[in-house]
């Protein structure tokens, strides 16, 4: 009875050790992770929209991310604590955010860095950067100078190239692209995009507007490159109201601004999936698939 049963363990040992190897030799960095989020969030005096991009978030596992203007309408310790803290609050531990106009405009931004802590980068600066799964995530300031001779340019440089990776996302408040009401600002933008685009990043998520806005892949001038280009989104649709539309610009493919909602990225080694989430019972949709540069 020994023997048989010792002769089993060893078949099943057998039988097993091909699936056991494999998994011991897979890479995480190899499996698909989900980096989800929005910016223009939590504005009480508005409604309660917040609360309903909250509840998407709560279905869907992965890190967080923000775009700016987190508790309206001026970044104080109570419209953290009464505003945001009831609703995207619940999922600080997994937040990664980068700050906004509306979040400095109370002490420099004393409560937003408070509130974050460590997850907001060098207090006062605001700009980090991770790895999530095979990509490298970076998170800027665009309250404080983005030229070419800024010190936030310059670790930007420095971060893109002690972190070469297939595949690269950026992401902060103020779009260079937008066709909503404030528009882009070429002139804080410019010069950060030229440097994302030389990398050979291959997204750039963006807030301010309170709209949703998906753009075909350009260059910084605007001009559509398919091969090397940044698909760029605006996505300032975590609650805080919405704006009207103004002139459409140039390779903007996909535009909203009746529903709120987060943008949920898949992303792959070599690739991502966007999907726009709606709050419950809200109509639109917006899904697809992008190739990393190569």
């Amino acid at each position: 009875m020994k023997r048989m049963r010792l002769f089993s363990l060893m078949l099943v040992a057998l039988v097993l050790a091909p699936a056991l190897a494999l998994a011991q030799s897979q890479d995480p960095a190899e499996e698909p992770v989900v980096l989800v989020g929005a910016g223009d969030i939590a504005n009480c005096e508005v409604g309660d929209g917040h609360m309903a991009t909250a509840r998407v978030l709560d279905d869907i596992p992965g890190t967080v991310f923000t775009m700016g203007d987190h508790a309206y309408p001026k970044g104080a310790k109570e419209s953290f604590d009464e505003c945001y803290n009831l609703s995207w609050g619940r999922h600080k531990a997994r937040t990664r955010p980068s700050v906004g106009n509306h979040d400095i405009k109370t002490q420099n931004g004393k409560p937003y860095y408070d509130y974050f802590g460590a997850a907001a980068g060098p207090r006062g600066l605001g700009y980090y950067s991770y790895n999530l799964g095979a990509w490298h995530i970076i998170s800027l300031n665009s309250s404080i100078a983005m030229d070419r001779k800024s010190k936030q340019l310059k670790w930007l440089r420095e971060d893109l190239a002690e972190n070469p990776s297939t595949c690269t996302l950026a992401y902060w408040h103020i779009p260079l692209f937008s066709s909503g009401g404030h528009g882009g600002a070429p002139e804080l933008i410019l010069d950060t995009w030229w440097i994302l685009h030389e990398a050979g990043v291959d997204v750039v998520v963006n807030g301010h507007d309170h709209d949703y806005e998906r753009f075909a892949p350009q260059d910084p001038k605007g001009k559509p490159d398919p091969e090397r280009g940044i698909r760029e989104f605006v996505v300032g649709t975590g609650g805080g109201g919405v704006y009207a539309f103004k002139d459409v610009v140039k390779n903007s493919e996909v535009r909203q601004n009746t529903s709120y909602g987060v943008i949920k990225f898949t992303l792959h080694p070599d690739s991502y999936d966007w999907e726009f989430v709606t709050a419950k019972g809200e109509p639109f949709e917006d899904r697809g698939t992008g190739q990393c540069v190569p």
